[in-house]
């Protein structure tokens, strides 16, 4: 018997009483199930994270205003603002010793530079959005191309005596063959599960203005994270506090962009919910402005928990692939099968309240983010359908794309780096690259979010997978069957093997 799809942005007012706010919190999926009454009125949220969101937003400021005090002290003249009287001492001291001071440089010198990499990864994230017949292309392209992109790259930087950068492209390029080797047989499932995705958001053109707004306000952020960081790269500081500077910078970058991102996710997690429950965007059932809800929600009572959720889902997710992938081809070397299994377990621990699919919560029921993660987890788990979210790679095919894009723009601003000031191209070049990635990542988490919606449904009442498309509903039944067989043979097989293996060391007598 199906269960009842959960609530989404509102209570139910059926003859029985409504569950209090206590209860909600005890029991948070008893509580989240819609009735067949009309909706009476929005419940309210509460605030959730808060203190993630004020930690966010004060190093919003923070970070914003070193950033255009580093960039000013260098546009249009040297040390404007006399700070260099506090970053450059090592080079005073080399100076004093007899070393060469570095030319001053100006922070226009390398600002179009970064608008190089701006307009790049604008154009590719356009192109993920804007052409959504051939996104299934794209993604096959970024799967096979990736690694030959990455060993080219470190071909060049061996070449340009760059021995760091060679090794690290180089092993990036290897573990990404290793990874698509090991999960190959995957790839056709995978591929299924993003074309229904992509058909789900191009049916709603309204989530693709979400994220061309929120790809607008990324490149207002950007401008002013460029100029500060031309500002670092022309100032006189010697090259390791620079590279500092620029990881520090990189690292706020990163996390902006993540909530960015997982904003987009909220909110297209809960129109794409919303449709799946009522069965066409055009359902007379359909709340009214359900967009707008879902982007109230979003950047202000779950704001928080996006906010904290971005610091650790990407490295937890990216971990995760990697050792299941390595985890699969291992074979019989049980020593080294001991030492992966024991990380594999760690990060599975971590997934538990680090996961993709908490933002499916937040934008439903607007829960704090591990407490959403959890209930997505346990809902997994209890209903066998973790078995088939552990065998699709849509989130490792997704993520390929965005390095490759960020890939692409590095190029294009090293490139033009390379002829105006050749020693400061990997500066230039690694820094674009995340940029270029942090633009194509707020075109692809639309997708993202389609696929994560679709699991929860599946999870929850997989006869809302039926009515909207009954013969994927077929292909995802089968593929789950076909899991937990093989599961099921696994288990059996791991248990005679110990068995055999007590007997053999059992003494006879």
């Amino acid at each position: 018997m199906a269960r009842p799809p959960p609530d989404v942005f509102f209570d139910t007012d059926g003859g029985g009483s409504s569950p209090t706010a206590e209860e909600e919190e005890e029991d948070g999926r008893g509580s989240d199930r819609l009735s067949s009454s009309q909706p009476a009125e929005e419940p309210a949220r509460q605030w959730r994270d808060v203190f993630w969101l004020f930690v966010f937003v004060v190093h919003l400021l923070a970070f914003g205003f070193v950033l255009f005090l580093l960039g000013m002290n260098r546009f249009g003249e040297v040390d404007r603002l006399k700070i260099d009287r506090f970053t450059n001492i090592t080079n005073a001291a080399s100076a004093a010793g007899g070393g060469d001071a570095p030319s001053p440089e100006l922070t226009e010198k390398f600002w179009p530079m970064y608008g190089v990499a701006g307009a790049v990864g604008t154009a590719l994230a356009w192109a993920w959005l804007a052409l959504g017949s051939r996104t299934g292309l794209m993604m096959k392209v970024s799967v096979h191309i990736l690694t030959t992109y990455l060993a080219v790259i470190s071909v060049l930087c061996f070449w340009g005596e760059h021995f760091f950068w060679g090794v690290a492209f180089a092993v990036g390029a290897v573990l990404q063959f290793l990874y698509v080797m090991s999960v190959l047989d995957r790839f056709p499932f995978t591929m299924l599960v993003l074309q229904k995705s992509v058909k789900m958001v191009r049916d709603l053109p309204e989530v693709m203005r979400v994220a061309y707004a929120f790809l607008f306000i990324m490149l207002c952020w950007m401008a002013l994270w460029s100029f500060g960081v031309s500002g670092i790269i022309a100032s006189s500081m010697n090259d390791s506090i620079t590279w500092w500077l620029l990881v520090i910078f990189s690292v706020s970058l990163f996390w902006i962009g993540a909530v960015l991102c997982n904003t987009v996710h909220v909110i297209v997690s809960g129109m794409v919910f919303l449709v799946l429950i009522h069965g066409d965007r055009s359902s007379a059932s359909m709340p009214p402005k359900p967009l707008l809800k879902s982007l109230r929600f979003a950047v202000t009572t779950s704001f928080g928990s996006i906010c904290y959720g971005s610091l650790f889902t990407a490295a937890i997710r990216t971990l995760r692939w990697e050792i299941r992938g390595i985890r699969s081809k291992i074979g019989s070397n049980e020593c080294l099968l001991c030492c992966v299994d024991f990380l594999f377990h760690l990060v599975e621990t971590l997934v538990r309240f680090f996961n993709k699919y908490a933002y499916v919560q937040i934008a439903v029921n607007g829960k704090g983010f591990n407490h959403s993660a959890r209930d997505a987890w346990e809902l997994f788990q209890s209903t066998g359908i973790e078995a088939l979210v552990a065998y699709d790679c849509s989130g490792a095919v997704l993520l390929m794309g965005i390095i490759l894009g960020g890939l692409v723009t590095g190029t294009c601003s090293g490139v033009w780096t390379w002829f105006r000031k050749s020693e400061e191209v990997l500066m230039v070049g690694s820094t674009a690259i995340l940029m270029g990635m942090v633009l194509v990542g707020l075109a692809v988490v639309v997708v993202e979010s389609a696929v994560t919606s679709i699991y929860i449904c599946y999870a929850e009442d997989p006869s809302l997978i039926q009515r909207w498309d009954a013969e994927f509903f077929d292909q995802m039944s089968e593929a789950l069957h076909q899991r937990l067989q093989y599961r099921s043979a696994r288990a059996r097989h791991i248990l005679m093997s110990s068995r055999f293996d007590q007997r053999s060391d059992t003494p006879s007598f």
